[in-house]
């Protein structure tokens, strides 16, 4: 057995999954992360799927030579609105 089997037989943990909600709905990339929330869940453990944050409002680069354009709160609200359904 893996150490990290051992600690997650151990005590049941909280683990959380973060969206952007920088799109109104989740694509099919984001199925495998709430697979393995729902595997979690399914063996006890707290779960959380957080959406929202500064990087909403302000985008993510990452790996990218220009930045996402910056979004309003009203468009962040309604994203997560469509979010909160896909998941």
């Amino acid at each position: 057995e893996s150490q990290f089997e051992e600690y997650l037989n151990r005590k049941p943990v909280t683990c959380y999954i973060g969206f952007d909600p920088t799109a109104e709905s989740l694509h099919i990339g984001n199925l495998l992360q709430l697979i393995c929330l729902k595997h979690m869940q399914n063996a006890g453990h707290q779960t959380i799927a957080l959406l929202g944050g500064a990087t909403g409002l302000i985008g993510d680069p990452s790996g990218r030579s220009t930045e996402r354009p910056l979004l309003v709160q009203s468009t962040i609200d309604h994203n997560i609105n469509g979010i909160t359904g896909c998941i």
